[in-house]
């Protein structure tokens, strides 16, 4: 086997010029390998290729995958909070969280992905809001305008799963509907029925959280 090539430190020259902007490429490489892979078959050595950077830029950047990984979830938190700010009403988010695809693909597989790892911490669906949403939900339940047999949390599970059903599920609504999953007009379809759903049940105007 031939030698393998030394490693090499980024030079200063490289760790000065513009690091936003080569943190930033390096995030949306790895937005791409994580959303094909996931994170055990992404491989940070084409994510630099990707990038177009030296590999050793995304340990000095992220301290390897994990921390690039754990970069990635703030952002799509940080996502979160742009499509979901306080006083939006439940129907509206979900409506938002199902688009999402249409605007950031990448993103949202990244996120279906974080939920099929068999090891280490599942975290870039993690959020204050769904955490808020699910006491909003239980307080609607309280007041009566919710079956006392629902339980709220699953519900909130269950129109979070639907949000992302267009990436997930797309042979089953090309089974059902005939229609390709990755369709803009579809996935509006999709988006503005969800929405409805949630307004059916109720969920236009929920009560405010203990924290105000």
């Amino acid at each position: 086997m031939p030698p393998s090539t030394p490693r090499r430190s980024p030079t200063p020259q490289e760790r000065q010029r513009d690091p936003e902007r080569t943190r930033q490429k390096i995030l949306d490489a790895a937005a791409v390998e994580f959303g094909a892979h996931g994170y055990a078959g992404a491989r940070v050595r084409a994510i630099a290729a990707r990038a177009g950077v030296n590999q050793q830029l995304v340990s000095y950047y992220f301290d390897g995958k994990e921390g690039l990984y754990e970069a990635m979830s703030q952002q799509w938190r940080q996502r979160q909070r742009e499509l979901a700010p306080p006083g939006t009403p439940l129907p509206e988010q979900l409506r938002r969280y199902a688009l999402e695809v249409l605007h950031n693909p990448e993103g949202v597989r990244v996120v279906a992905w974080d939920g099929l790892r068999q090891s280490g911490t599942r975290q870039a669906f993690q959020s204050d809001l769904l955490t808020g949403t699910a006491a909003q939900l239980r307080a609607l339940q309280q007041s009566g305008r919710l079956p006392a047999e629902l339980d709220p949390d699953c519900l909130l599970v269950m129109l979070m799963a639907a949000t992302m059903a267009t990436t997930t599920l797309p042979h089953v609504i090309e089974a059902v509907t005939g229609e390709d999953a990755t369709s803009p007009d579809f996935v509006h379809h999709f988006a503005d029925q969800l929405a409805l759903l949630a307004r059916l049940l109720g969920l236009e105007a929920l009560p405010p959280t203990g924290d105000g």
